[in-house]
């Protein structure tokens, strides 16, 4: 695993190989920026479920001015630290050891421009995420986010019941990336 653009491209990134983590691949990462590259200059990030913090870290490298990552395992956020340093972005970098629901609570403060939501698999916790996100004003007007998941049916099934719009979905194999913003 890589940052693939800007200015801290072609570092290799640390990732920890388990069945619980469940890096996003390369070509799908290149692909979700490519989509978002617009949105990415001075943005305020949050990654929400960050593991070894790929996405955020991608963001960072193209541009955004800072990312929140929020991950509940230690051994993740070890080696997201350890990825932040690589990268030379640790002032750029927030890092909340804790549960999504504990992690969105503290960030009533902050608004973020663009949210990466991609929870572990079979779950059923990434709509739930987005709702609390929603519940404690975190997402900036005119901001996106992006849920990665596997089961696309069942996820846009419980979103219609969120006052988002999803206006894009990109299937890459299993993965599934369904981009939301306001309605309007």
């Amino acid at each position: 695993m890589r940052v693939i653009s800007g200015t801290a491209k072609g570092t290799k990134l640390n990732s920890i190989e388990s069945l619980s983590t469940r890096p996003t691949l390369d070509r799908v990462k290149e692909a979700l920026f490519n989509i978002i590259q617009t949105h990415l200059q001075d943005s305020n990030v949050l990654d929400l479920f960050a593991g070894s913090g790929a996405l955020g870290i991608e963001a960072l490298s193209r541009g955004a001015k800072h990312c929140t990552f929020c991950d509940k395992s230690y051994e993740s956020v070890k080696m997201l630290k350890q990825n932040l340093e690589r990268t030379k972005f640790e002032n750029k970098g927030t890092v909340l050891v804790n549960d999504y629901k504990k992690c969105i609570k503290t960030l009533t403060k902050n608004k973020f421009d663009i949210i990466f939501i991609d929870p572990p698999y079979k779950q059923g916790i990434a709509v739930n995420s987005i709702k609390l996100i929603l519940e404690h004003d975190i997402f900036a007007k005119d901001g996106i986010i992006i849920l990665e998941t596997d089961e696309e049916e069942r996820e846009m099934r419980e979103l219609k019941n969120i006052n988002l719009e999803v206006y894009d979905v990109r299937k890459y194999g299993r993965v599934k990336l369904i981009f939301l913003r306001e309605r309007g």
